[in-house]
């Protein structure tokens, strides 16, 4: 086992041993989340929502970006949002891989960012195998759309709306379908 603060080796992916010591450590994350939770999803302005949110991950988010409610994370601490963003409703962020959602970005409802998966081996499977998301700027993720643990989506690309994303997203694409595929390439202009 690291040595290493347990954020920075969730944050580095890959293999959260279960039995780590150090979990306990998020599970607090987890807890506080989980607490919070509830004041945000019942937020009636967006500046209430975006003070909410911003307790729950930990940094202030700018006034430029709104996140409807409800909006549901298990542990927040590793989300980070740009200036600009707009994050529709009923949406889920798992974050423990960490989630960077870069500036000019637009989600659909109900989308799905997955940044925590579990390993096949059955012996294994209460560990925690963890890869980060990273949506950048411009791009816009469809609604219902699910981006799974690792995937980059490219600078000003679309998720069509229900795909799902298991490998990175190249810049100025449409991807689309289950699993998700390059439907067009986006000419700039």
């Amino acid at each position: 086992m690291s040595e290493r603060d347990i954020f920075d080796d969730m944050l580095s992916g890959g293999i959260m041993r279960k039995d780590d010591p150090r979990m306990a450590e998020a599970w607090e994350v987890v807890s506080k989340a989980q607490r919070l939770s509830p004041a945000l999803n019942s937020a009636t302005t967006i500046d209430e929502m975006r003070q909410r949110l911003s307790e729950i991950i930990g940094s202030q988010i700018d006034e430029s970006s709104t996140v409807f409610v409800p909006f549901f994370t298990n542990f927040g601490k590793h989300i980070t949002i740009g200036k600009n963003v707009f994050i529709n409703h009923a949406c889920t962020f798992l974050d423990m891989g960490g989630i960077t959602i870069e500036d000019n970005v637009q989600i659909g409802p109900k989308v799905n960012l997955i940044t925590e998966n579990h390993p096949v081996n059955p012996a294994e499977r209460k560990h925690l195998d963890l890869g980060a998301v990273v949506i950048a700027q411009n791009a816009w993720i469809g609604a219902g759309a699910t981006i799974l643990p690792g995937v980059t989506v490219g600078k000003n690309s679309i998720v069509a709306a229900g795909a799902v994303v298991n490998r990175n997203v190249p810049a100025n694409t449409i991807v689309g379908g289950v699993p998700a595929k390059l439907i067009k390439k986006i000419e700039e202009g």
